[in-house]
C-alpha cells in the first residue's frame, strides 16, 4: 500500500510539471520569449537562495541531531589509548573541510543569482587574477600542511609496533565468510606457527601440532581483555577480503589472504565504566544521552535499557558476501583480576579437540615406540632361554 503512494505522488508531480512547463510555454508565446526567459532566470535564482539557506540550515541542525550517533560524538568517545590521536585529527579535518564547504555552497548559489542571464547585460572575459590564484592556492597549501603532519604524526603512533622486551598480550582474528576465528597463546604466551596446508575441518588455523608452541592456544568464542595492558592483534584471512573493525578502539586494518596484518592497541575504559557512561544521568537525574535507556528489545518494555547491555564489538568493515553482516564477535574490557580467572577457565585448542584422535601426530608416534620397547624386552627374555638350550 505504501508503496501504491509513493508511486501515485511521482505520477502526479510528474503531471504537475509537465502542466507547468506548458503554462510557461504559453505564457511566454503570450509576453514574449525574452521577458518570459527573464522571469524564469529570476524565479530560478530567488529559488535556489531559497534552497541555499534551507540545506545550509538542514545539514547544521542534522549534525548537531545525529552527532552522538552518526558522528561519534558525545558517549562514543575512544575506549583506547590511541584513539584520541585520531579523533584530533578527524576533529581538524572536519573543521576546516566543514569552513570550506559552508563557503563553496554559498558562493554557488550566490554567483548563480547575481550572474543569472539578465537582458542588456553581457559577460566580462577576465583571463586571470593573480592576487585571487595566490589567496586559493596558498591558504590550502598551508592547511593541508598541517592535515598532513598531523596526520603523519597520527599515523606514526597509531602504527607502532610493540618495542622489543615490551609486555602486551597477542591475539589473532582470522576472518572467513562469514565469521572470526580468534585464537590466544596459552600460558607461554606464544602463538604457534600455522600452514594453510594443514587446513582441515578439525584444524581450521592449519595450526603446526610439531610446533610445541601451539599446544596450549586456545579458540575462544570472544575476546576479552584486561584493562590498561597492550594487545596485539594478528590480523589474517583464509579466503576473501575482511576487515577487523572495533570501532569503539578506533581499530580498523585489512585483512588479506596471504598477507599478515596487525594493529597494537592498549583498551583503556572497562565495559562496565563504558556502560556506566552511557547510563549517566545528568544534575537533574535526566538521562543525558536518552537513546541509551530505551527498552534493548523494542518489543519487549521490560528488557534491560541499551546502556546495561552494551558490549563492545568485533566486526567486519569489508562487504565480503551475503553473509557479511554477521561477522560480529563481542569484545569485553575487565580488569586484570577477571581477566587472569577468565584464563584459567580456558582449555587448550588440542587438549580438548585434537589430542588422542587420528589427528594427533603425537598419538601415531607412541603406539610405534610402545611396540618397538614391547619387541625389544621380548628380545631380551627370548636370549636367556635360547642360550640355556644350546647348553
Amino acid at each position: 500500500m505504501t508503496a501504491l503512494l509513493v508511486l501515485l505522488c511521482v505520477i502526479l508531480i510528474g503531471i504537475i510539471v509537465v502542466q507547468i512547463g506548458k503554462v510557461t510555454e504559453l505564457a511566454s508565446k503570450i509576453r514574449g520569449e525574452e521577458e518570459a526567459q527573464e522571469r524564469t532566470n529570476r524565479t530560478q535564482a530567488g529559488y535556489s537562495m531559497i534552497f541555499m539557506v534551507l540545506f545550509l540550515i538542514g545539514t547544521v541542525v542534522s549534525a548537531l541531531y545525529y552527532k552522538d550517533s552518526m558522528l561519534w560524538y558525545g558517549p562514543n568517545e575512544s575506549a583506547s589509548a590511541h584513539g584520541g590521536s585520531i579523533d584530533y585529527i578527524f576533529n581538524l579535518t572536519l573543521f576546516f573541510t566543514g569552513i570550506v564547504f559552508i563557503i563553496t555552497q554559498i558562493l554557488l548559489f550566490y554567483f548563480a543569482y547575481k550572474y543569472r542571464a539578465r537582458r542588456g547585460v553581457k559577460a566580462e572575459y577576465i583571463s586571470h587574477n593573480n592576487r585571487l590564484e595566490v589567496i586559493w592556492t596558498a591558504i590550502p597549501a598551508v592547511v593541508m600542511t598541517f592535515l598532513v603532519v598531523g596526520g603523519l604524526e597520527a599515523w606514526n603512533e597509531v602504527m607502532a609496533d610493540v618495542a622489543e622486551g615490551e609486555d602486551f598480550i597477542e591475539i589473532e582474528g582470522t576472518g572467513y565468510q562469514f565469521a572470526w576465528h580468534l585464537r590466544y597463546p596459552g600460558p607461554d604466551g606464544k602463538l604457534g606457527a600455522r600452514d594453510y596446508k594443514l587446513i582441515s575441518a578439525s584444524n581450521p588455523l592449519g595450526q603446526v601440532w610439531s610446533d610445541e608452541k601451539n599446544l596450549d592456544d586456545f579458540h575462544p568464542s570472544e575476546i576479552v581483555l584486561p584493562v590498561g595492558k597492550k594487545v596485539r592483534a594478528r590480523i589474517t584471512s583464509r579466503d576473501v577480503l575482511h576487515n577487523f573493525y572495533i570501532p569503539h578502539f578506533r581499530v580498523k586494518m585489512d585483512a588479506v589472504p596471504g598477507m599478515p596484518t596487525y594493529f597494537v592497541f592498549t583498551p583503556t575504559i572497562t565495559t562496565e565504566e563504558y556502560r556506566a557512561k552511557l547510563g549517566a544521568l545528568d544534575e537533574n537525574g535526566q538521562p543525558k544521552y536518552p537513546e541509551w535507556h530505551q527498552p534493548s528489545d523494542p518489543d519487549d518494555p521490560e528488557s534491560p535499557a541499551k546502556f546495561e547491555v552494551f558490549d563492545y564489538e568485533l566486526a567486519c568493515a569489508e562487504l565480503c558476501g551475503t553473509g557479511h553482516y554477521a561477522m560480529r564477535r563481542v569484545v569485553k574490557v575487565v580488569s586484570e583480576a577477571e581477566y587472569q580467572d577468565w584464563l584459567s577457565k580456558q582449555q587448550s585448542y588440542y587438549e580438548s579437540t585434537i589430542k588422542g584422535t587420528d589427528n594427533d601426530p603425537f598419538a601415531t608416534e607412541a603406539p610405534a615406540e610402545a611396540e618397538a620397547l614391547t619387541d625389544a624386552s621380548q628380545d631380551m627374555e627370548e636370549a636367556p632361554a635360547e642360550e640355556a638350550a644350546a647348553e
